[in-house]
């Protein structure tokens, strides 16, 4: 693939429309129903204002900070993703651009790619696990990922059934078989770069091989995704026991209401990461920077809190940071980087987050990205939406 380079995620996006065949571009959007949560993630980034300064400014910025144990060059972190169609590279392009802007990368288990294959690459991996079969196995994931070299855990719990959207869901084949073909075969006419890369990639098969223990045959993903829904939903009891099993950093990805974030603390995770899984979950659900800062106040001294969704520009990460986030989690970003461009494309996406956060930080008169308040964020009446919290309590941004 040629390199081609973007000034924005908004272009990256673009390009990946462009691109994908229609099915495989409408997955990444997978908002649920009629995507009103999907469209208030980005749009209430827009809604908060600044207070820059003009003269007396930093010549220098350090945009670098620990998160999870791990050194992270800018407040970025790749969220995991299922299996990536986008690219026949997948997560292992991804880690590649995650560890050459030193960054961490969160490895789905529903990934295309084996943690081992990841992990080599260099990038801090984390191994994200959903609450699905029995405990045996999920010790057994947990065992294969510390073998790996995995830094740490990524807990997903806020992932419901998937709701049909009301602008139609995408049908993704799980095998490349003649039925497939024949189906999908107008689509990828359409888009002959795509095509052509698959094709020189032999067809894989959408499978799960983080699922099984290393050497077994790897799950198709609906296969996974199927064993996943037969499974009871975990108690706070499960999380805790869960967390028992692993030994280092461990982070619980889907809370938006401060009760659940004190049950996260009580079930003694390390961190936790405020989202509503990019809008594909329960829609009309607040967009996570609504729901961070009363989360932030009531654990941000006894765990690590991270905010996922909505992340579009450098200074969306820093308006994250102001009202109490340590970091961000990116998703659809750079997996429109990965279509683009490939592991090119990813690290297009990342320098542009960063090259934002410098310049937010910058006007905004700080020297480090661990200056930033509340102080420096316009929230207007309303904007917030303090959940799982006396109704009478005064909350505040931070």
């Amino acid at each position: 693939m040629a390199d081609i380079w973007f000034e924005t995620v908004a272009e990256a996006q673009r390009r990946a429309k462009k691109r994908l065949p229609k099915s495989v571009y409408s997955a990444l959007l997978a908002g649920s129903e009629a995507g009103v949560s999907y469209g208030d993630n980005v749009t209430a980034f827009n809604e908060l204002g600044f207070a820059p300064h003009v003269a007396g400014l930093s010549g220098t910025r350090d945009l670098s900070t620990t998160v999870l144990g791990q050194s992270l060059a800018i407040p970025v972190i790749i969220s995991p993703t299922g299996v990536q169609a986008v690219h026949p590279d997948g997560e292992v392009a991804v880690a590649r651009a995650a560890a050459a802007r030193g960054i961490p990368i969160g490895l789905s288990s529903f990934g295309s790619k084996p943690i081992e294959d990841v992990a080599a690459v260099g990038a801090p991996t984390f191994l994200q696990v959903y609450w699905m079969g029995t405990r045996e196995s999920m010790v057994a994931r947990l065992e294969r990922a510390k073998a790996a070299g995995a830094a740490g855990i990524i807990l997903t719990l806020d992932w419901s059934w998937s709701h049909h959207r009301d602008w139609g869901s995408p049908k993704i084949p799980q095998k490349i078989d003649l039925q497939a073909f024949r189906r999908f075969a107008p689509e990828a006419a359409l888009r002959p770069r795509w095509a052509v890369d698959w094709l020189r990639a032999g067809l894989p098969d959408l499978t799960t091989p983080n699922i099984r223990p290393l050497g077994e045959p790897a799950p198709g993903f609906f296969d996974a995704y199927g064993e996943w829904m037969m499974t009871p939903p975990a108690t706070w009891d499960d999380v805790a026991w869960l967390r028992s099993q692993w030994d280092g950093p461990f982070l619980l990805k889907g809370i938006c209401r401060v009760d659940d974030a004190k049950r996260a603390v009580d079930a003694g995770v390390s961190a936790i990461s405020v989202t509503n899984h990019g809008g594909n979950n329960l829609d009309s659900t607040p967009a996570p920077i609504r729901t961070l800062p009363a989360v932030a106040d009531a654990v941000g001294d006894q765990i690590e809190v991270l905010l996922d969704s909505g992340i579009r520009r450098g200074s969306d990460v820093v308006k994250a940071l102001a009202l109490g986030a340590k970091a961000v989690m990116i998703g659809r970003a750079y997996l429109w980087g990965l279509a683009a461009n490939g592991q090119t494309g990813v690290e297009n996406v990342l320098d542009i987050l960063r090259n934002g956060i410098d310049s937010a930080v910058y006007s905004l008169g700080h020297s480090s990205v661990h200056e930033l308040s509340a102080r420096d964020v316009i929230v207007p009446e309303g904007f917030l939406r303090p959940l799982g919290v006396d109704a009478t309590a005064d909350v505040t941004a931070r």
